[in-house]
Parts: structure tokens; sequence; C-alpha cells
């Protein structure tokens, strides 16, 4: 006959460890659960809380991406996005490789330079910045968000990867060398796809930072509709409510902002956490 396990104080601490993660999950399920469902309902059964009383409206979607510009607020923030993340790779890879594989003078100070730079609220930076740009005439254009975005992410980005490169075998790279490639084949052709989980996982982390952006963006890009991000154009929907009354549309709006990042966790999730694990352990 199998022994019941003894109830130790032990045994109910460990159980009550895990009470706060239940309920946080329960929360947020819970609350995503009610805005996908209140995405196809209407604005009077939102309020008379009887969801998806009359069906499924799936033209809340349509109606959002047309007439709410979500359509093309979703482009530009792909675009912003986008190209922002793969500088801020092209930038922060190299310079993570050479901070953990080579030995140079100032190599302590320079990988400490950008934990300062990881440091400064951003908000400090802002003004200054702002006053550069204007004079420089970027104030009010794509290319701005995308040099920002850039700029102020490669500090996180190269402490990031020096953590995981370090842990990367560079036997692998010495080989190459020896046997005739180059120093940049090297690192782009074998170092790099070992890399992969970690570059992939700050990847993410980037995009869901840029993408859910909205206080520089409101600051470099208020006043031109042509390059306004979606966490801008919500935003003017959630202020819009106070004539619209459309919440319907609101919660359609929201999901289509939420859906992206959560299917790139969904299908990328093993490599966020080998990435994350990876950069923890010291070979």
């Amino acid at each position: 006959m199998n022994r019941r396990r003894r109830i130790t104080p032990g045994r109910i601490l460990g159980i009550l460890r895990y009470v706060p993660l239940v309920l946080w999950v329960v929360f947020w399920a819970f609350a995503l659960g009610w805005i996908l469902l209140a995405s196809f309902s209407t604005t009077r059964e939102i309020f008379s809380n009887q969801i998806l009383g009359s069906g499924l409206h799936i033209e809340n979607y349509i109606n959002s991406w047309k007439n709410n510009n979500v359509g093309h607020y979703f482009i530009n923030s792909i675009a912003i996005t986008g190209l922002s993340c793969t500088l801020i790779i092209l930038i922060s890879a190299p310079a993570s490789y050479v901070i953990a594989k080579k030995t140079f003078l100032g190599r302590h100070m320079v990988l400490n330079s950008f934990v300062v730079g990881m440091s400064i609220p951003q908000v400090m930076l802002i003004i200054p910045i702002y006053s550069w740009f204007v004079r420089a005439n970027l104030v009010g254009h794509l290319v701005t968000l995308v040099i920002l975005y850039t700029t102020l992410n490669v500090p996180y980005t190269v402490f990031f990867l020096t953590s995981f490169f370090a842990t990367v075998p560079g036997s692998f790279a010495e080989s190459a060398l020896i046997d005739g490639c180059t120093e940049g084949k090297a690192m782009w052709k074998i170092m790099m796809p070992m890399a992969s989980p970690g570059i992939i996982t700050v990847t993410i982390f980037n995009f869901m930072n840029i993408w859910n952006e909205y206080f520089i963006a409101l600051i470099f890009a208020n006043g031109n509709d042509k390059i306004r991000t979606l966490s801008m154009g919500l935003q003017n929907m959630i202020t819009a409510m106070t004539y619209t009354g459309d919440w319907a549309g609101l919660f359609a709006s929201i999901m289509i902002i939420f859906t992206p990042t959560f299917i790139l966790y969904l299908f990328l999730s093993e490599k966020i956490v080998a990435g994350i694990t990876g950069g923890g352990v010291k070979g």
C-alpha cells in the first residue's frame, strides 16, 4: 500500500508560494478573455452585461481597421519596429561579440559605459534630444523614431548579448580562422548562429518594447498623422470615445495591437527560455 504523504509545514509553504502566481494568471486570463469577447460584441451588450448576446460581430474589426485608421497605424508600427529591431541587432551583435571574446584596452570601461547608458532614464534625455532634432528638422519623420528606438535600446541589447556570447565556446571561431576563414565570416556564419537563442530573445523583448512605446512617439511624431503608431492611434481612439461611444471598436483595436506580440511569444517561447537561461550559464 502506498503511504500517504505527510503534510508538513514545509510542504504547505511550498504550495502557498504558488498562490500569488495562480491568482495573477487567473486575473489576466479573465481580463484578456473579457476583452476578447467584448471585441466581438456590441457596445450596448457590453454595458448591459450581455456579451455575445446577438452573436459574433466581426465587423468591429473591419470597421476598426478601416474607419479608425488602425490599418495605417499598424503598417507604421510594423515598419518602425522592424527597422529598429534589425538595426539594433546589426549594431549590438558585433559589439557584444567583440566585448565578450576579444581582449583590448578599455574593454571593461566600454562594457560599463553601456551599463551606465541603461541606467539613465529616457525622460532625462528627451528635452536635449528634442532640441537637437528640431535644429536638424527631424521632428515628425518616420526615420526619427527609428533612430531613437535604435539608439535607446542598444545599451540593453549589448549588455544582454555580451553575457550570452561569453557562454558560447570560442573554439569554433578559432578553428574556422585556422582553416582560413576571415574574422568577419567566422563571426557572422559561426558565432551568430550559435548565439541565435539570445539574439531571438532580446529581439522579442525589443519588439514588445518598441511596439507598445507611446511617450517618445507622442513627442517626436505628434502632429503628423502619416507616421502615427498604434499606441498613439489607440490613445486617440480612447479620447474619441467621449464623442463616438464605440467601445466595441476600441476593444477590437486593442486585440489587433495585442495579437502580434502574443503570436510572437507563442511560437518563440522556447527560444526565449533558452536565451534567458543560456545567458546565465557560465561555460
